[in-house]
């Protein structure tokens, strides 16, 4: 299936390294010789080397790797966290992030400056973290780094959860006899 180039974003392919530029930033990707990669127009197509064993499995992964720089690029990517508990904060200071997590200390982050980050406090309202970012990759590594300080637990359902996420509950303990 090949990938379609947005106007105004430019693929380039040099030396085993395929790199995407566009109107919200520029991202590379090393390949090897797994696939076999041509700009055709406004697309990309992504073949597998027949020569190389593992071929087939390798022709997914950079397909959908091209794929996500070329939409990173040209829309970009955004991820939604909500803060559930008593308490749990979440403030943003520029490129820093300070998280009120039920800890006796606050939990100050740094964000790489490729992740643009927002919170909305409004009363009443569980805390929300929105990031957007170019690069997928590192937006749901930082996504998962974040949401590992305070996972939800099963009961009450408090930490940081992504917004959608459907949690498995528990039901506790019952009542003596």
């Amino acid at each position: 299936m090949p990938i379609a180039i947005p106007a105004g974003t430019t693929v380039d392919i040099k030396d085993g390294v395929i790199t995407v530029k566009g109107k919200l930033g520029e991202l590379s990707q090393k390949f090897y010789d797994h696939v076999i990669l041509e700009v055709e127009g406004a697309e990309i197509q992504v073949k597998p080397n027949e020569a190389v064993a593992e071929a087939g499995s390798k022709h997914g992964l950079y397909r959908a790797l091209i794929a996500n720089m070329v939409k990173g690029v040209s829309e970009g990517f955004e991820t939604v966290q909500e803060f559930v508990g008593v308490g749990y904060k979440a403030e943003a200071k520029g490129q820093i992030l300070e998280m009120a997590l039920g800890f006796s200390h606050n939990i100050f982050m740094e964000m790489p400056e490729e992740i643009k980050i927002e919170t909305i406090n409004e009363r009443g309202k569980n805390p929300i973290l929105k990031m957007r970012s170019h690069d997928k990759q590192l937006l749901g590594q930082v996504a998962a780094k974040i949401r590992s300080m305070r996972e939800p637990e099963p009961y009450k359902g408090k930490g940081i959860k992504f917004e959608g996420e459907v949690l498995r509950r528990k039901a506790g303990k019952s009542a003596g006899k």
